[in-house]
């Protein structure tokens, strides 16, 4: 070797080394308890849209009295209620319905399974901004990578437990 020579450039290890399995692995895990935080926070919101529901219940049950001035016929307060408890309702399930499906990805992020449902639901996070975009497409990213396809494809090596 030439003594004026450089030294040689640390190597990157390799997508199938042990060191890569490592990082995805453990890359997989923080995005998976990310993804349950996520689900609880898309929980949580998901009784905003109650308020719309229990509006509508009120003028349905008359207990929210209207003032008949600004309606033209009882037909139109009986309508308020019936869009403001059907809008309340669809929204409340459709938030509940991400907030599982968020969950459930974030689960089978943990157990390396499902990669396709996992990739949805890193889309559906992207929805929801600011937080839930970050985490959406970071997972997305860690998704498509070729060594965390192969330990979807290959299963986790995972304790008999926790299968």
């Amino acid at each position: 070797m030439d003594a004026t020579a450089p030294p040689p450039l640390p190597t990157r290890a390799p997508a199938g080394s042990p060191r890569g399995g490592q990082d995805d692995a453990a890359q997989l895990q923080l995005l998976s308890v990310l993804h349950y935080v996520m689900a609880g926070f898309t929980a949580l919101f998901s009784l905003f849209p109650v308020i719309y529901l229990v509006l509508g219940i009120a003028v349905l049950s008359g207990a929210m009295p209207v003032d008949s001035s600004t309606a033209s016929s009882p037909g139109e307060v009986q309508l308020m209620g019936w869009v403001f408890t059907g809008l309340g309702t669809v929204f409340f399930l459709a938030m509940l319905a991400t907030a599982g499906l968020v969950g459930y990805a974030g689960r089978c992020l943990a157990r390396e399974q499902r990669h396709t449902l996992c990739m949805v639901a890193a889309g559906v996070c992207c929805m929801f901004m600011p937080l839930g975009t970050i985490l959406g497409v970071f997972t997305l990213v860690t998704l498509t990578r070729t060594s965390v396809r192969q330990r979807f494809a290959h299963g986790a090596a995972l304790p008999p437990s926790m299968h």
